[in-house]
């Protein structure tokens, strides 16, 4: 029976030989991977900038750029 750091280094070493071994699929993991991450991010920092500010927002004032009619 093999040691737990000898196995654990088998999934770095199993990580390298997938992704990191050839520079374009590298290069591609990190360009998706930031996108992702960015996607990830803006989305979360929304919806709390939402949730903070219910009922202050441009959207959320019924009469707000609405003109009184002049008879």
């Amino acid at each position: 029976m093999e040691p737990a750091a000898r196995r654990s280094g088998g999934v770095w070493e199993g990580l390298y030989r997938v992704i990191m071994r050839r520079t374009p699929i590298y290069v591609t993991f990190v360009v998706v991977g930031a996108f992702l991450g960015e996607r990830a991010v803006d989305r979360g920092i929304r919806s709390l900038w939402e949730h903070n500010n219910v009922g202050k927002r441009y959207e959320d004032i019924p009469v707000l750029g609405q003109r009184q009619s002049e008879e």
